[in-house]
C-alpha cells in the first residue's frame, strides 16, 4: 500500500523559526495581538505540515492495458505546477480535474509553456490510432507526470488512473506531498459501451444520490447509465401533457417497513406518501452533471407491459373488457398483466406523445423501450387486439408485439434516435438496425448477433446485482433464488458463446443492472453496488489477458479503503470458498482453494474431521469430500461446505 515517512530535519527547522518568532511577537507585542497572531502562526503551521507519503505501488481498477513500473519516484507537491497542452482551463476536463486538484489541496496553476517538476495534460497534437477516443497514456518520470490522450474524453480517464495512483485516503487526508514510483502506462479500452443501471421504478432514488452513483461510474470509467424510469411501481419523469402519470402514477402506500415480499394491501383510503418522480429541470441537471463525466444517460421508457402505474392514470389505455382495476403496485406483482392495448389507437399516439417529450431531454441516440415479460392474456381476450392482428395478417401475439415495436422504432428513427429492448422484441421480430439487451442468458444475444443486430449482454447470471452476493445468512435480504459473486462477475466473458468474428463485433460491450424491490436506500444500493461494479468495470476495459484474479482481488481490498474514504458502502462479498483440481506429474489429484476477500483463512479436511489452516494445494483422492469453514479477522464467517472431488 503505502506509508509514511518522518519528515526530518527541514520540518524540525521550520518548527524553530516559528517558536523563535513567537517568542519575540510575546516580548514585544499586546496580549490581544499576541493571541491574534498565536492563532495564525498555528494555522500556518498545520497548513504547512500536511503528511509526505511515498506509494510503494498502484492498485488500478481497471487494470490497463499496458503498466511497466521502473525504479525512481517523482515527488507531487504543492508546488508541482500545471501545463495544459491542446486544452485550456475552461475546458471541461480541465475544470475538473483542477476542481478535484484544489479539493485535495494542490493548487495547480496553469503554465503557458512545459517545465519540468509539473503535471502536464496534454491533447495529442497527432492522433495516436491505437488509443481511439477513450484511450490516455500516463508518463511519470524525474521531470513530472505526463497525461496525453487523443481527446478531453481520454484525458478525464486518464486522470481517473492517476487518482488511483494517489493514496486510497486521499479525499480525508492532507498530504503535502506524495512520491509516485516511474512508471509508464498506456490503456485503451475493450468494449464501447460500459454501463450501469439503476431501476428508480421500485425504489425513488433523488437527484443528489443519482449524481452520487454517476461520480462512482466515472471512477471505474463506466461510460453508460440505464436509467429504469417506469414500471408497474412508479413513472418517474415528469411528462407535461399527461399530468396524471405523474400525480396518480409516481405514488404508492409506503411499505418500506415491511418485507418486500410480504407488504399488506393498502387500506381504504391510505396517503400513498412513497415515490416520487423527477423534473425536467431535474432531468437536464442531471443529464449535464453526467455529460461532465462522459457519461451518456439511456432513459427507459418501459412498454406494451410492466404499465400498472399508467393504466392506473389512464384506464382508457388497457385492452376492451378488461375491468381490473390497477394500482401502482407496492410490493411482489407476478405475473405482470398490466399491458397497453395494441389494438387502441390511443395507444400509440399516447406513447409518441412520451416520447415528444423525452427526446429533447436525452442527448443520447439511444432510448431503452423496455419489451420485457409483457403477458399477453389481455391481449387474448381484447376484441380490438384480435381485429388488429387480423388487419396486419399476423400470426401470434408475439407478432403483435413487434409491430408495436417497429412503429415506435420508425418514429423514433425520424427523430435521430435508436432503439434498445430487452431481449423479448426479438420474438416478435425487429429490424436489423434495433439494439437487442440479452438479459435471460446469453442466448438472445447469439441470436441477434446471428442476426446481425447489434448487442449489449447483461445475463441475470453474471450481471444482475440485485441477486445476494454472498451466503443470504450473512447478508441483508436481497432477491432470492440466485447467487452472483464477485468472483462470478469478474468471470464474465460477453464473447462468450459467439463462434465468428462476425458476431463478436456485434457485441457493443455489456452491463450492470440493478434492479431495486429489496433496495430502498442509497445505501444498500451502494452495498449491493460494490465492489461488484469494480469487477465489471475491469471485464469491460481490460484486455481478459491481463485479468488475474487473486491480483484483482488484493487490488479490490485496496479499494475498499478508497471507496469507504469517499463515503460509498461496500458490499460484504462471499467467504464461501471454491475449489479446482490439476494433476501432478505422477497423475495425484492437486486440489487449491481459492476466496474472494483478502485475509480469509480457510479450514480444511477431507474426512478425517481434523481441521487444519489452509496453506496451498494438497493432494485428495478421487471420490473423496474435502469440508471447508472461512474465518475473517477471527470470527466465523460461512457455514461448512462440503466441495466433492470429482477427477
Amino acid at each position: 500500500m503505502f506509508e509514511q515517512k518522518n519528515v526530518g530535519i527541514k520540518r524540525n527547522v521550520k518548527k524553530v523559526c516559528y517558536l523563535c518568532i513567537l517568542y519575540i511577537i510575546h516580548k514585544k507585542m499586546r496580549k490581544f495581538t499576541y493571541i491574534a497572531c498565536f492563532v495564525m502562526l498555528i494555522a500556518t503551521l498545520v497548513t504547512s505540515c500536511g503528511r509526505k507519503v511515498v506509494i510503494e505501488n498502484y492498485a488500478i481498477i481497471p487494470q490497463p492495458a499496458e503498466m511497466t513500473i521502473e525504479k525512481g519516484s517523482y515527488t507531487l507537491s504543492s508546488s508541482t505546477r500545471c501545463y495544459a497542452g491542446g486544452v485550456g482551463q475552461n475546458d471541461q476536463s480541465v475544470k475538473y480535474i483542477f476542481a478535484h486538484l484544489r479539493q485535495w489541496h494542490f493548487n495547480p496553476i496553469l503554465t503557458g509553456t512545459r517545465e519540468t517538476n509539473s503535471l502536464q495534460l496534454i491533447i495529442n497534437e497527432t492522433p495516436d490510432n491505437d488509443l481511439g477516443d477513450e484511450g490516455y497514456t500516463i508518463d511519470i518520470n524525474k521531470d513530472g507526470i505526463v497525461i496525453a490522450a487523443n481527446t478531453e474524453r481520454g484525458l478525464f480517464y486518464g486522470f481517473q488512473t492517476f487518482v488511483q495512483m494517489l493514496p486510497e485516503d486521499i479525499s480525508e487526508v492532507r498530504y503535502s506531498k506524495i512520491q509516485l514510483p516511474f512508471c509508464q502506462i498506456r490503456d485503451y479500452p475493450q468494449y464501447a459501451w460500459r454501463g450501469s443501471h439503476l431501476d428508480v421504478s421500485r425504489h425513488f432514488f433523488g437527484v443528489s444520490q443519482v449524481k452520487k452513483h454517476l461520480d462512482l461510474m466515472a471512477q471505474y470509467k463506466m461510460n453508460k447509465f440505464h436509467w429504469h424510469l417506469t414500471d408497474d411501481h412508479g413513472w418517474r419523469i415528469e411528462i407535461s401533457k399527461y399530468p396524471l402519470l405523474n400525480d396518480i402514477g409516481s405514488w404508492r402506500v409506503d411499505r418500506d417497513d415491511q418485507p418486500w415480499g410480504e407488504a399488506d394491501a393498502p387500506r381504504e383510503g391510505e396517503e400513498r406518501s412513497n415515490g416520487g418522480y423527477y423534473t425536467k429541470a431535474e432531468i437536464e441537471e442531471i443529464v449535464n452533471y453526467a455529460a461532465e463525466r462522459y457519461i451518456d444517460v439511456i432513459p427507459e421508457i418501459d412498454f406494451p407491459g410492466h404499465c400498472c402505474a399508467v393504466l392506473e392514470a389512464y384506464p382508457q389505455l388497457a385492452c376492451a373488457g378488461d375491468d381490473t382495476t390497477y394500482t401502482v403496485q407496492y410490493g411482489p406483482y407476478w405475473p405482470p398483466r398490466a399491458i397497453l392495448c395494441a389494438g387502441n389507437d390511443s395507444v400509440m399516439l399516447f406513447l409518441k406523445d412520451i416520447m415528444d417529450e423525452i427526446i429533447p431531454l436525452f442527448p443520447c441516440n439511444y432510448i431503452h423501450i423496455g419489451g420485457d415479460e409483457a403477458v399477453k392474456e389481455n391481449w387474448e381476450r381484447c376484441p380490438r387486439c384480435k381485429k388488429r392482428m387480423k388487419e396486419l395478417k399476423l400470426n401470434d401475439y408475439e407478432q403483435l408485439q413487434g409491430w408495436m415495436v417497429v412503429e415506435m422504432e420508425n418514429y423514433l428513427k425520424g427523430q435521430g434516435k435508436k432503439i434498445i429492448g430487452w431481449d423479448e422484441i426479438l420474438d416478435g421480430g425487429v429490424s436489423a438496425d434495433a439494439t437487442v439487451m440479452s438479459w435471460r442468458g446469453s442466448e438472445g444475444g447469439i441470436k441477434a448477433s446471428q442476426h446481425g443486430n447489434d448487442v449489449i449482454m447483461t445475463p441475470l447470471d453474471y450481471c444482475y446485482l440485485n441477486f445476494y452476493q454472498a451466503n443470504a445468512d450473512f447478508q441483508p435480504p436481497a432477491m432470492p433464488n440466485s447467487l452472483v459473486t464477485l468472483h462470478k462477475v469478474y468471470s464474465f466473458d460477453p464473447v462468450a458463446g459467439m463462434r465468428t468474428e462476425s458476431q463478436k463485433k456485434h457485441v457493443l460491450g455489456a452491463q450492470c443492472n440493478l434492479w431495486t424491490e429489496y433496495i430502498n436506500t442509497p445505501e444498500m444500493a451502494e452495498y449491493m453496488l460494490l465492489p461488484r461494479l469494480c469487477a465489471m468495470s475491469e471485464v469491460l476495459w481490460s484486455p481478459i489477458q491481463n485479468r488475474q484474479w487473486e491480483d484483482f482481488r488484493s487490488r479490490v481490498s485496496r479499494h475498499r479503503i478508497r471507496l469507504e474514504a469517499n463515503d460509498y458502502r461496500i458490499g460484504a462479498s462471499s467467504f464461501k470458498p471454491w475449489v479446482t483440481y490439476e494433476k501432478n506429474a505422477e497423475g495425484a489429484t492437486i486440489a487449491t482453494l481459492h476466496w474472494e476477500i483478502e485475509g480469509t483463512n480457510i479450514y480444511y479436511h477431507t474426512g478425517d474431521g481434523n481441521f487444519k489452516r489452509y496453506t496451498g494445494p494438497f493432494e485428495v483422492a478421487k471420490g473423496s469430500v474435502i469440508t471447508t469453514i472461512s474465518f475473517y479477522n477471527g470470527m466465523l464467517k460461512e457455514k461448512a461446505y462440503e466441495l466433492n472431488v470429482e477427477k
